[in-house]
């Protein structure tokens, strides 16, 4: 069975459409008769300049609020999200602009050691779930990022940086090999395996020669030497695995068009790797919206207009660029919506979607009551929860608890994650 979705000339200079595609047959689209389970997704947005909080969190808390003038722009999906004030990391992820990294993790990097996981970020958790499934176990993509905030952090404390090129994406997740390219990527990861045969060669050498201490550095990095040997494992058993074929016309312009041009793109393509199944967890991290003003009708930059000091004239401009942000992921969800299951049950059913940010007002450079808006993926949603209350009676309720409860949903067995103190009940269906 084939799915169809549309993208014309027009639609892509401003990404208003979808993409013409044909899919192979997936697991997904099996017979009523031979129904398959459709697999679980999550999709996390993060903006490292946040929200501004009078325009994005509701006045009114339960199931009967006014949404605010960020999230308009998600209304005919109010029933299908879920609005979270209150919820932050406490002081395990201060700093400001420093303390945005530990958006997904609750820990800042400099903090890591000290933790049995470090500090492994909700999708990572979620990635080890996947494992070998799919053929990458997670995505990580920017249209620019900054290299002292990534979003992804592995159980070894170290950061996963995104890839910025829309034509690399596709090409990683469409392109085909040739029989000469899969001899290439079979000696690539060849040789790759040599030289880490050769460093754990040496590593264990060194082992037999120095103290206590360093030989606990010494297993964590044997540990990431096996991660690595587990990625090119995966890697190459996926290589006579064909990629799915699709009819796609990304222009090889498409890096170099402005901020909102691109946007809609990454999107895109994040719809077509969870519908094609080639990976189930995807992060999309948002820094700067870079030259030309990223293509928007403002004045200033974007980290200026962050730190607007109330002045009305920024906010404005600031708020130009945050109803970008909240009109491109409510395009997203209407796309996954639209994107049909063989139950009939849509893909946002089956996606557990996050937007949010580290930085909870950037204004004042403050990590407290982030900005979190989780939708879909099979959660009791239409509700505004507000955990202001016990934060202000100093019984703070981390933003981990909610992490929690994504994993839970994601299908993991688990009470905990990092600094979490439990899940949050409010958002369980039954």
């Amino acid at each position: 069975m084939n799915k169809t979705l549309t993208l014309n000339r027009r639609s892509f200079l401003r990404g208003l459409g979808g993409v013409a595609m044909a899919l192979p047959q997936l697991n997904v689209m099996a017979s009523p008769k031979n129904k398959i389970p459709a697999p679980k997704r999550m999709v996390c947005v993060g903006t490292h300049f946040g929200f501004v909080p009078d325009l994005f969190f509701p006045n009114q808390t339960g199931l009967n609020y006014s949404l605010p003038p960020l999230l308009s722009p998600l209304a005919k999906f109010k029933d299908q999200f879920t609005v979270l004030s209150g919820l932050d990391h406490g002081e395990n992820a201060t700093g400001g602009h420093r303390g945005v990294h530990a958006f997904l993790s609750g820990i800042l990097s400099k903090n890591a050691k000290n933790f049995p996981e470090f500090n492994i970020s909700l999708d990572q958790k979620a990635a080890q779930h996947v494992g070998k499934l799919t053929r990458f176990p997670s995505l990580q993509l920017s249209p620019r990022s900054d290299l002292t905030n990534r979003m992804s952090w592995n159980a070894h404390g170290s950061a996963i940086p995104p890839i910025e090129s829309l034509n690399q994406t596709f090409d990683m997740l469409f392109k085909p090999f040739n029989q000469h390219q899969k001899q290439l990527k079979r000696k690539e990861i060849a040789a790759q395996t040599s030289i880490l045969d050769l460093v754990r060669h040496d590593a264990k050498f060194l082992e037999k020669r120095v103290g206590f201490e360093d030989k606990q550095k010494l297993d964590e990095y044997f540990t990431s030497v096996r991660e690595v040997e587990k990625r090119l494992e995966q890697s190459e058993s996926w290589i006579d695995t064909p990629k799915p074929q699709v009819d796609y016309d990304l222009s090889m312009g498409a890096d170099s068009a402005d901020f909102v041009d691109r946007v809609p793109l990454f999107y895109d393509l994040i719809a077509l790797a969870l519908q094609t199944d080639l990976t189930r967890i995807v992060t999309f991290e948002i820094y700067d919206i870079g030259r030309n003003a990223g293509g928007l009708d403002i004045s200033r930059g974007y980290h200026q207009l962050s730190h607007h000091g109330k002045v009305t004239e920024y906010i404005n401009e600031l708020s130009i660029i945050e109803k970008f942000h909240t009109q491109q992921f409510a395009r997203f969800i209407s796309k996954l919506d639209e994107i049909k299951e063989s139950d009939g049950s849509s893909l946002l059913s089956h996606t557990q979607t996050l937007l949010g940010s580290g930085m909870g007002n950037a204004n004042s450079h403050s990590n407290k009551n982030l900005p979190l808006l989780l939708v879909g993926g099979g959660f009791k949603h239409g509700q505004h929860l507000s955990f202001s209350s016990q934060n202000n009676s100093g019984n703070s309720i981390p933003a981990a608890n909610l992490y929690v409860s994504m994993l839970q949903q994601f299908g993991i067995e688990t009470d905990s994650f990092n600094l979490a103190t439990g899940s949050l009940t409010q958002l369980r269906s039954s």
